[in-house]
């Protein structure tokens, strides 16, 4: 009884205040045409898609209110830019009182006041463009805002949040249900919407009556291929932190004074690089860590590659890289140690916004574990992969298809068997310029796909052009 009392009388405060501030702003507020609040109820330094948005914005004149979490440095384009405000909302932790619905229930009431607080006091949009998920409450706070403001709500739907929960609590639970109902409502109240796959965006059609703009995600300019003298700074870099990145042995094609690292060496007398005679190949994934991505099935994978050489299959050693924050980190990682290879090094590093498309466009080849909840969205983490021209081996699900296209730029896996036979299969020639891997390469650079901004300009700008 008394946890329930300290409940209504928290939220019936925090409402007050919220009603206050609304007053307040109200008489004050002055609307600023194409000013644009980008919003996101997550990590902005994990939000890449967001970040291009609100680097779009900026680049076609807008001032943008970049709002999220601060826990994550943000890009050095978007921390540049004279055009970009970030605005942060400080992360709510769970309670620990009552039961977990109680608590959860409770969280909600307070992240809404809070982020409604948060947004009534930048300079007034004449859009919020939010990204969904977490949409809960974010969605119905946006609404709330852009009613007081007399603004347009655009929502960016890369997946569906009752999914994701579904992952941890199952389809039935109630929160799942009501998280559900939630999104399917408050979607319907959005201006506009875009998505990220056309199966999104037909599901959105079918079951939401929510009328949605397919806008794939496509690679910023900076992912592309590392040339070799960054390669070598790169490796030179990380081998300072990281065991892998450091020389196994030196080679007798080079002199002495050489600088080294696994996989490149630089003449000191003339600065000239080269790729180290016997190098590792370089094999990357990037993962948030959750229950979406099942890391065991390469941890398997990479056990059978290292049996393929034990029984005398002339394959290269590995160093594969994993990069990414997230929940299931650290139990992977005690997987981790528990494998004792002779052929195959891991690491887990956390890369600054920077070094991560040189470290894609530097490696052999990418592996994406990425199994969407929904069904509907796409690993942007394959996208960028692409960019860089690196090849990819992902695990299938149902749209995948949108993105990679098996045998032509990479290739698509259904368990760990499978996996390991791929890379066995790509990397039986390596490093030659001859097979799979080098076709799969010389594909993607044919491809001459789009990038972000040409994608956003011929999507969303007309968008933004509608009542302006």
């Amino acid at each position: 009884m008394a946890v329930g009392g300290v409940a209504l009388g928290l939220a019936l405060g925090l409402a007050a205040l919220v009603a206050v501030l609304l007053w307040r702003r109200r008489a004050v507020a002055v609307a600023v045409a194409g000013r644009v609040c980008v919003a996101v109820l997550g990590d902005l330094g994990r939000s890449p898609r967001m970040q291009y948005h609100a680097l779009s914005l900026a680049r076609h004149g807008r001032d943008v209110s970049l709002l999220g979490y601060l826990q994550s440095v943000p890009h050095g384009d978007v921390l540049r830019s004279d055009r970009i405000r970030l605005v942060p909302v400080r992360e709510l932790r769970g309670l620990r009182v009552g039961p977990k619905l109680f608590q959860y229930g409770i969280k909600v009431i307070v992240q809404a006041a809070q982020l409604l607080y948060t947004m009534l006091t930048i300079d007034r949009p004449a859009y919020v463009l939010l990204q969904n998920p977490p949409g809960l409450p974010a969605i119905a706070v946006a609404w709330v805002a852009c009613l007081f403001w007399r603004s347009k709500l655009i929502i960016d739907w890369h997946n569906y949040g009752y999914t994701i929960m579904s992952l941890s609590h199952g389809r039935n639970h109630p929160l799942v249900q009501i998280a559900k109902w939630y999104e399917k409502l408050f979607g319907r109240l959005s201006d506009y919407n875009l998505c990220v796959t056309n199966a999104m965006k037909e599901d959105l059609w079918v079951n939401c009556n929510i009328k949605a703009v397919t806008l794939y995600d496509k690679p910023a300019s900076y992912f592309k291929e590392t040339p070799l003298e960054i390669q070598h700074h790169l490796y030179m870099k990380l081998a300072k932190d990281y065991e892998p990145f450091k020389p196994r042995y030196v080679t007798e094609s080079v002199s002495l004074s050489a600088e080294r690292s696994a996989f490149t060496e630089m003449d000191e007398g003339n600065g000239h690089v080269m790729k180290t005679r016997g190098r590792p190949a370089l094999l990357i994934s990037s993962t948030s860590w959750t229950e979406d991505e099942d890391f065991s099935v390469l941890l398997k994978a990479l056990e059978d590659y290292e049996q393929y050489i034990n029984e005398g299959v002339k394959l290269p050693s590995l160093v594969c890289v994993i990069t990414g924050k997230g929940p299931l980190k650290d139990y992977y990682n005690g997987l981790i140690n528990k494998l004792h290879f002779k052929h195959i090094q891991i690491c887990t590093p956390w890369l600054e916004a920077e070094d991560y498309p040189l470290l894609l466009g530097s490696a052999d080849l990418g592996v994406c574990l990425h199994k969407s909840s929904s069904g509907l969205d796409l690993p942007m983490k394959v996208v960028d992969m692409f960019g860089c021209c690196l090849p990819v081996c992902a695990i299938h699900f149902e749209c995948l298809h949108e993105l990679v296209k098996h045998n032509e730029n990479g290739l698509i896996f259904r368990d760990s068997s499978e996996l390991a036979e791929q890379l066995k299969m790509l990397f039986l020639e390596f490093p030659t310029l001859e097979g799979k891997l080098h076709n799969f390469r010389k594909n993607l650079r044919a491809s001459k796909q789009l990038r972000w901004d040409e994608s956003w300009d011929q999507t969303v700008l007309p968008l933004l052009g509608q009542n302006e």
